[in-house]
């Protein structure tokens, strides 16, 4: 589809975003020109980057381009609340767009920002984020209940959902076969990974799912490109992450890890699953 012109991109406008964007790269400041000129959506992952690396010290400028979504803005790049507050400045004036300092308080990543704006330029009303849920409200809307939940405390932030799990050695699986050598199945580790996205799926606010989720026809589907790297045993608390790839109805897609402290026990690169919504 061809991009129509906007009116109010004038030279004088033109002159003024360079100048502002002087200490970015060029492909940052032709992403903004795209977008003020003919409302081009597709270059803003661009802009955040380009942004977001003009304020940074040198020595750490790798970390974003080398990076992915999960890179974290303060604990990695070094953001500060002052550089933040520099950051969201030039954003304002490169997309003419206003941000409450409220919608800034749950994001913590890059890929955080460019969900963040994403949202924000298309018009698009933002998700809560970081809804923590405690085990009971878990219990309360998932169809897996104990002792074949293995989700505890979780959180759902706008892509992704996080929870934990301590294997208690007193699981009705360990027993019998397992008792002498209580190691916590594979099979059982992806389907923690699966019951955490079921939870995502049905208590999302993302506006791409167009009803609620009626939680009688979500169902497992696929999981595809599974690697296990550790064993996991009595004792360990597993952290448990999937990360939404994509939405393509009556499907949905998230890539999935299990790390226990500081090692990777278990990678899914596709956990799909399919849905319906409520009549």
């Amino acid at each position: 589809m061809e991009l129509k012109k906007s009116p109010a991109f004038t030279p004088h406008l033109e002159d003024e975003l360079r100048e502002s964007l002087k200490r970015c790269s060029p492909e940052t400041v032709e992403a903004v020109l795209g977008f003020r000129q003919y409302g081009n959506f597709d270059g803003i992952p661009v802009i955040v980057l380009g942004i977001i690396e003009r304020f940074l010290e040198p020595d750490v400028r790798h970390l974003l381009r080398e990076g992915n979504d999960d890179t974290r803005l303060f604990e990695d790049l070094g953001v500060d609340s002052l550089l933040m507050v520099e950051i969201i400045i030039l954003v304002e004036e490169t997309l003419d767009i206003s941000i409450a300092n409220d919608e800034l308080r749950d994001i913590r990543s890059v890929g955080d920002i460019k969900t963040y704006l994403d949202y924000k330029v298309k018009g698009i009303p933002i998700p809560k984020q970081n809804k923590r849920l405690t085990v009971e409200e878990i219990a309360s809307v998932m169809p897996h209940q104990d002792p074949f939940l293995f989700i505890r405390e979780s959180k759902i932030s706008l892509n992704e959902a996080e929870s934990i799990y301590t294997i208690t050695g007193g699981e009705f699986f360990l027993e019998g076969h397992f008792k002498n050598n209580p190691v916590f199945p594979a099979s059982i580790l992806i389907e923690a990974l699966g019951q955490l996205a079921v939870l995502y799926l049905i208590r999302n606010e993302k506006p791409e799912f167009e009803q609620p989720i009626d939680t009688s026809k979500v169902m497992f589907a696929s999981c595809d490109g599974v690697r296990c790297h550790r064993v996991c045993r009595p004792g360990d608390i597993l952290d448990l992450k999937v990360k939404l790839k994509r939405i393509r109805y009556p499907l949905v897609t998230f890539e999935g890890t299990i790390t226990v402290g500081d090692e990777k026990a278990v990678f899914a690169e596709d956990i799909t699953l399919a849905f319906d919504y409520e009549s």
